[in-house]
């Protein structure tokens, strides 16, 4: 994520290989319905066989989104909402 504008490099180091996928990782991962255009950062609390659960933010300590595993990995906008 290099050229954000203004010569700004993106402030994260993101892990984009699932093979690799531990917890502690900053992935950028990516939302079903109409939140599909935005990328989101997040902290993978758990990696499993196939799909990960990620943390959004520190500021919201008890969320929790299941997501697929792959390199950006997908939650159903259901997660987030419910």
């Amino acid at each position: 994520m290099i050229g954000m504008g203004e010569g700004e490099n993106c402030p994260f180091a993101f892990n984009f290989d699932p093979a690799t996928f531990k917890a502690g990782d900053t992935v950028s991962y990516r939302v079903t319905g109409s939140l599909a255009d935005f990328p989101f950062v997040g902290t993978l609390l758990e990696v499993h066989d196939d799909y990960v659960v990620i943390s959004p933010d520190e500021s919201e300590p008890d969320a929790r989104y299941r997501g697929t595993r792959e390199s950006r990995p997908l939650v159903d906008a259901a997660e987030i909402a419910g």
